[in-house]
């Protein structure tokens, strides 16, 4: 007998987890314990994007539905909820925040449609967090940036619902004057102050790299997962031009290393 192919991984999932029969690991894990896979194979569909290689999108993209049908399964087991219950609630949520698509409401540009998404989304979050607690939820202009977000995400979204009721600096070129004050207080924090007040402004001097971003338009995680490839290809390239005649890389000396990374960011270029 046929069946689609959604239908066949959610077979596979639930003979994974069956008590009698299942994967010993697949049966030992739980919402908590896969969190950090689903995590990693969310980067590593961006990293795909990244590569333009649609075999390899398509197989990092089918890891990360691996990954919510797990949750799905784990849900459903306890009695919580199954895949079909998300697929709804997301093509739901998907209908009610497109009232200009699915609705009466016509003629929108783009910042219409922007604002009247964050003004759904407000609404959504101020009724759940309700109904979770049974009291009226906090209104505040920051409320709803989810603490486990990465931290420069989370920079970013914080900063741009500042921004959107206009504490904000006027333009790029004043937040670069925040981020030198910054590093200037970092500095004299290296020299004259203990770790937690050094840690202090290191946070305050990447928070204000992120307004940076934002101002500029660009998403300051990407930008810093981009920089740690480039640094990390670069790097492999400059062991594998100091460790040709067999040395350790360790005993190669700085300026040995110094004058391979010149050289392989020349041939970069």
């Amino acid at each position: 007998m046929s069946t689609t192919p959604i239908a066949r991984l959610l077979g596979i999932m639930a003979r994974l987890r069956d008590p009698e029969g299942g994967c010993p690991w697949d049966l030992a894990q739980s919402h908590a314990s896969i969190v950090p896979y689903t995590i990693e194979e969310a980067y590593e569909v961006a990293e795909a994007v990244e590569s333009g290689d649609p075999d390899e999108l398509r197989d990092e993209l089918g890891d990360l539905l691996f990954q919510v049908v797990f949750q799905a399964r784990i849900a459903e087991e306890a009695g919580s909820f199954a895949f079909d219950d998300v697929a709804t609630a997301i093509a739901d949520k998907m209908v009610r925040r497109h009232p200009h698509i699915f609705g009466e409401v016509r003629g929108l540009d783009q910042d219409a449609v922007n604002a009247q998404w964050a003004a759904i989304k407000a609404q959504e979050q101020a009724e759940k967090q309700q109904a979770a607690k049974g009291r009226p939820a906090p209104q505040g202009t920051l409320s709803g940036v989810p603490l486990a977000l990465p931290a420069l995400t989370r920079a970013e979204k914080i900063s741009r619902k500042a921004a959107a009721v206009g504490f904000d600096w006027p333009d790029a070129a004043e937040v670069i004057a925040k981020v030198r004050e910054e590093t200037d207080e970092v500095a004299q924090a290296l020299a004259e102050e203990g770790p937690e007040a050094l840690a202090e402004e290191i946070g305050d001097l990447l928070f204000s790299v992120a307004n940076l971003a934002r101002h500029a338009g660009i998403d300051p995680e990407e930008a810093l997962r981009r920089a740690n490839l480039k640094f990390q290809r670069r790097f492999s390239a400059m062991e594998a031009e100091v460790t040709k005649d067999g040395r350790p890389l360790k005993d190669a000396g700085l300026a040995a290393m110094e004058e391979a990374w010149i050289a392989v960011k020349r041939r970069e270029r």
